[in-house]
């Protein structure tokens, strides 16, 4: 049996959903392939969203009309602002979610998303035909017979590509716990001169909570204060799978809008209980010691890790236990997060303990630890190897540079996380949607999303180990903050056609409400007498003359807030912003105390445009430059970026290869 789409989407976990919630959204007939669809979305780690750098990249999604930061706030139990500490660049949101909701609530807005359909079994092969000297993908074959063609086809296989599961000597195939790998799909693409090779990730042991002594432990509450993902207030829905604002926008010829189903009427996600998917739950912390190391020490012989058993390479930033002993031998402790896996479940994830040793090494161990005396566990940690694809054979749309029409997102391009995943999948939903009408592909460039930095990375430099974001990746880092993803992309993403209408109207209702506000800053004079009895209090200078509002926003001592009581016509212009005023403040804020460093940023990124707007893809042939290095000719010939700036991000090029590429230039 035959079927026609515009767009086929292999996989559905974070960048699958992401990917065929956006291309449908656009009106692209879209087919979604899952193995199982009860475990769509499925937080195979951690059941958590965020973190550093990653909390950024969720509010990027968000912003751009991506459902992850919804299904997020939809099934939190625990939210927390990282690094408050630090400065507004590096905060980071992390929220602990309710596994299973988490499915479901992704499962409902996929199913009430127009336009996109799911289908249940798993792809065998990749359809290709002939394109001139190169080859395009137009279909796949799955194992239950069926046969779907498409104008664009997304693989986002994760984990499951020739996946091979190891807990100490046992060797296991699959894509994940108790799931079948995908055994002919890698090779059907790899013979295409696509290269492929191995990466390993693991995860940890599953603990019955009623076996924990919790006594024992610290607590770890969450923020106490109302934070979430979206900029869209679940509250008041909005913005729910498509909007009839996208109609006739000359992408696709929409049907009729059903009302059920659209902006205007009703969102798809479940109303949330609180501030989340069900109550708050605490985290806890507790801690390895001496006699659990030597036990685990004991196990090495065993460790697929280091007999020989696994080859390809893990994840450096985390390690597992193992590992963490052999390369910190002198640390006699190493600390634990025990984390819910819901509200109603006695399953808890035990962070910080990833391991592939033995089952009965793992226990044994984890016994010598007071809270975890009694001990019982649902299943053991297991590493994973499996196949992905050589990111640099990608162009900046995540298109494949080898077999036109195909997208890659997620795991299968070296990169690890349900957040770096769900930002692929999103920008190959809308390019694959784009390719099919001939529309240009959407690019994001490293200055306004940590996405672009991500997607960026992975073309022009590779992977060598599973690729995580970190905030040290971004050069722009002021400009790229959590709480002004907003301000970078909606718009952007109304014009790709999946940030509905009702979404940007709210983001420029925002925007008038911050502009207002910073020009009552600029504007307002201060007395003297006014604010020096407060400022004392506050341990900040008192003035010795008056000056305008903006320039005391400056000290870190200073907020909106605590001046408000001081200044009348502050407290009045704050009391009239009836919606998301805590948002708007802090934004208002940032934008005053951070100005210089935000504009010394702005005229880097515009040096760094300069550049990105040099073509030189098809105008030298490397191997004839000696004036450039060796290494810098190799790289050049392997990588063939599309732009001078791709170039000087390529390792092994120098900066003086490129004076060298703009002098031939004749700049």
């Amino acid at each position: 049996m035959e079927k026609n789409y515009d767009v086929i989407v292999i996989g559905a976990g974070h960048a699958g959903c992401e990917a065929a919630h956006a291309a449908a959204r656009i009106g692209a007939n879209t087919l979604l392939i899952t193995m199982d669809m009860n475990k769509i979305a499925q937080m195979s780690c951690n059941p958590a969203v965020g973190g550093i750098a990653k909390g950024q990249i969720v509010r990027e999604i968000d912003a751009l009309g991506g459902a992850m930061g919804q299904v997020t706030d939809a099934t939190t139990i625990q939210f927390r602002m990282l690094n408050r500490s630090k400065g507004p660049a590096m905060w980071s949101p992390r929220a602990q979610c309710d596994r299973g909701k988490f499915i479901w609530a992704w499962r409902e807005v996929l199913e009430n998303t127009p336009n996109l359909h799911i289908w249940q079994d798993q792809v065998r092969r990749l359809i290709t035909a002939p394109e001139g000297a190169s080859v395009m993908a137009i279909g796949v074959e799955t194992y239950l017979g069926m046969t779907f063609k498409a104008k664009s086809i997304i693989l986002t296989a994760g984990t499951f590509l020739n996946g091979l599961m190891h807990i100490g000597r046992v060797k296991l195939p699959g894509g994940r716990c108790a799931e079948p790998p995908s055994l002919e799909l890698a090779e059907s693409i790899a013979q295409h001169g696509i290269r492929v090779a191995r990466m390993k990730t693991g995860t940890p042991v599953r603990i019955d909570a009623r076996s924990v002594d919790f006594s024992l432990m610290t607590e770890q509450p969450g923020d106490t204060e109302g934070r979430r993902f979206s900029f869209i207030d679940q509250d008041s829905p909005q913005d729910p799978p498509l909007c009839p604002s996208l109609v006739g926008r000359g992408v696709f010829t929409l049907g009729s809008c059903k009302a059920d189903a659209c902006s205007e009427h009703s969102s798809p996600l479940p109303a949330r209980d609180g501030q989340g998917g069900g109550s708050f739950l605490p985290c806890w912390i507790t801690y390895t010691n001496e006699a659990v190391h030597e036990r685990l020490r004991a196990g090495l012989p065993d460790s697929p890790l280091y007999n020989g058993q696994i080859q390809s390479i893990g994840p450096r930033y985390c390690p597992s236990i193992e590992t963490k002993l052999v390369t910190f031998p002198d640390k006699d402790q190493h600390q634990l997060f025990l984390e819910p896996e819901g509200t109603n479940t006695n399953e808890y994830y035990l962070n910080g303990f990833s391991s592939s040793l033995p089952i009965d090494v793992q226990i044994e161990a984890l016994k010598l630890i007071p809270a975890f005396r009694n001990l019982e566990i649902f299943r053991p940690g297991y590493a994973i190897e499996y196949d992905f694809f050589d990111p640099t054979q990608l162009h900046h749309s995540l298109e494949s540079r080898v077999i036109s029409g195909l997208y890659l997102a997620g795991q299968v391009n070296g990169t690890t996380g349900y957040e770096e995943a769900a930002g692929q999948g999103l920008i190959a939903g809308i390019n694959a949607a784009r390719h099919c009408t001939g529309h240009p592909q959407l690019v994001l460039q490293r200055d306004e999303a940590y996405i672009g930095v991500l997607i960026d990375d992975l073309v022009c430099k590779g992977v060598d180990e599973p690729y995580r974001m970190f905030t040290s990746r971004a050069e722009y880092r002021i400009l790229l903050r959590q709480d002004n993803a907003d301000a970078r992309l909606t718009e952007i993403g109304h014009r790709m056609g999946v940030a509905t209408t009702a979404r940007l109207n709210q983001y420029l209702k925002k925007k008038d409400e911050i502009e207002r506000i910073t020009r009552f800053a600029e504007n307002y004079s201060v007395k003297m007498s006014d604010v020096n009895g407060l400022l004392e209090q506050l341990g900040t200078a008192p003035l010795t003359r008056g000056c305008k509002l903006i320039e005391l926003l400056g000290r870190p001592q200073i907020n909106f807030d605590n001046l408000s009581p001081a200044l009348p016509h502050l407290r009045e212009i704050l009391d009239t912003i009836t919606e998301r005023r805590e948002e708007i403040v802090e934004e208002a804020e940032i934008g005053i105390k951070y100005k210089g460093y935000i504009m010394r940023e702005v005229e880097q990124a515009e040096k760094m445009h300069r550049l990105e707007n040099i073509r030189i893809r098809g105008r030298f042939d490397y191997s004839t430059l000696q004036s450039i290095s060796t290494e810098g000719r190799q790289k050049l010939l392997a990588h063939d970026p599309e732009t001078l700036a791709q170039a000087s991000r390529i390792p092994g090029v120098s900066p003086s290869d490129i004076n060298v590429l703009l002098v031939l230039l004749g700049r």
